[in-house]
């Protein structure tokens, strides 16, 4: 069983698939969505789920640097019911803090241009949500 890694934004989500074993991360894709039409990415990620055989998704939660949860923590939440409810697989959340920062530091030592970084940085953090939930199995 493979396991999809997502890190929801406002406006993209960032897709990472695991292996078989469930071993290593691999960034997929960033899907354009609209957050205010919770059913925006649904037919691009039901495309993605049955491509790669998923049976789990694990969702970036956002939380405060002092552990609360916040209003894009509330969305993280929502967007995961939305999952398991439409696409009928588990969803765990997985604690997001400083992921897209270390994808930012990642990719600004990998000297990549702005705009460059742009386009790839929540796949990135997709990879990050995802290899750490796969590492602490």
């Amino acid at each position: 069983m493979k396991i999809l890694g997502l890190d929801v934004g406002s406006k993209t989500i960032g897709v990472a698939v695991s292996d078989a074993l469930g071993w290593t991360a691999q960034g997929l894709t960033t899907i354009q969505w609209n957050e205010q039409d919770i059913t925006s990415a649904d037919t691009k990620l039901a495309e993605i789920i049955a491509e790669h055989e998923i049976g789990k998704a694990i969702i970036g939660l956002p939380k405060n640097m002092n552990g609360s949860i916040g209003e894009r923590g509330e969305a993280s939440q929502r967007y995961a019911a939305h999952m398991e409810e439409v696409h009928n697989i588990e969803t765990v959340l997985w604690d997001e803090r400083l992921t897209t920062v270390a994808a930012e530091r990642v990719l600004l030592e990998a000297d990549m241009s702005r705009k460059k970084r742009k386009k790839v940085i929540d796949k990135m953090a997709a990879i990050m949500i995802l290899q750490g939930y796969l590492d602490r199995k």
